[in-house]
């Protein structure tokens, strides 16, 4: 969809620091479009508002305010100790605001595109950047569906166990679970994120992630969650910690395991109606593996695995399209399921 056209801003130092450019951007949300300009008055003047108001603009790659911004999309550390996320694209950033859970510091806009309709009141600050900058804090080599960057806050809900400052506790998160999702050394943003928006969608409690996860706020994850990840708690944390969220709610602990792998004598049970409606009245912990490595011993050690069954010569499916069966199957209300696979 086209947007239309704002009139250009003034240009941000690019001497100030990254909290200082921050301060500066607190404005009111941006008004009614007005004529364009041509592009090199848009760099070097500025469009006088009502009330004396202004757009502002950062043109310089050197800018504090970009620095920050590639830092908190390349840094897992850098986002947490800021609790700040960063959102590309303009569809994922609508998307993610009518859910009603985002908070916008500061929305980044490409030189000319107005403040969509929607958005006015979620943000008051509003920055246009060049399409250099754009590309830059972006990461991609085209502006051609990248016309909106957001900086927002990190949900409250996410807790980092190996940090002090990790947001709200494990109890305060983790209350009364009855469905629990566990990555093992899930990698690929891509799996990751699809999964965390499986989960959501068939509304399991939380998400926990072990060790050698990849950052649930990498942008490409984020991007696969589709806003999944604002909504549902999501903790890092190790065996321990998963090991007494188990215990103090005596939870069954299953492994999706592929049904021609062994480990040991241990047998894999097979993914069915029966074992689903068995476990309705058990609180649930379902870890699921990288498709390279497999899962953890520990992960084999404590857990009943648990195979889909197929048939043919394919040994197993990606993670995240086994994740969604598991996650349909193993859900806590039956509902859905009865009536569709009913006789």
């Amino acid at each position: 969809m086209l947007l239309a056209r704002a009139p250009p801003p003034p240009l941000l130092p690019a001497s100030s620091s990254p909290a200082q450019s921050l301060r500066a951007f607190r404005s009111h949300r941006v008004p009614a479009p007005r004529a364009a300009a041509d592009a090199a008055r848009a760099v070097s003047k500025a469009s006088s508002l009502p009330g004396g108001q202004k757009h502002k603009q950062v043109a310089s790659v050197a800018n504090p305010l970009v620095k920050h911004c590639v830092k908190l999309r390349d840094s897992a550390a850098y986002r947490r100790s800021f609790r700040r996320l960063l959102l590309v694209g303009l569809a994922t950033i609508r998307e993610i605001c009518r859910l009603g859970f985002a908070a916008i510091d500061c929305l980044l806009l490409l030189d000319g595109v107005e403040v969509p309709e929607e958005l006015h009141e979620l943000s008051d600050d509003v920055v246009y950047v060049s399409a250099t900058v754009m590309k830059k804090i972006s990461g991609m080599r085209s502006v051609d569906s990248t016309e909106a960057i957001a900086v927002m806050h990190m949900p409250k809900h996410f807790c980092d166990l190996n940090c002090d400052d990790g947001g709200a506790g494990l109890d305060g998160l983790f209350r009364s679970p009855k469905r629990i999702l566990v990555l093992d050394g899930i990698q690929d943003p891509g799996n990751l994120g699809t999964l965390i928006r499986s989960a959501c969608a068939f509304k399991w409690d939380g998400v926990f992630l072990l060790p050698a996860c990849c950052d649930p706020f990498n942008e490409k994850a984020l991007r696969a969650a589709r806003g999944s990840t604002l909504q549902l708690p999501v903790v890092c944390g190790n065996w321990c910690d998963l090991h007494a969220l188990v215990a103090k709610h005596n939870m069954k602990m299953l492994a999706g395991h592929p049904e021609t792998s062994t480990h040991g004598s241990q047998r894999s049970h097979t993914l069915s109606k029966e074992l689903a409606e068995s476990l309705m009245s058990e609180s649930v912990c379902l870890v699921l593996g990288s498709e390279g490595n497999g899962l953890s011993e520990e992960t084999v050690q404590a857990c009943q695995l648990v195979s889909i069954p197929m048939e043919g010569i394919f040994e197993s499916l990606n993670v995240s399209v086994a994740g969604g069966i598991f996650l349909f199957m193993l859900q806590l209300k039956q509902k859905t399921y009865n009536r569709t696979f009913a006789p």
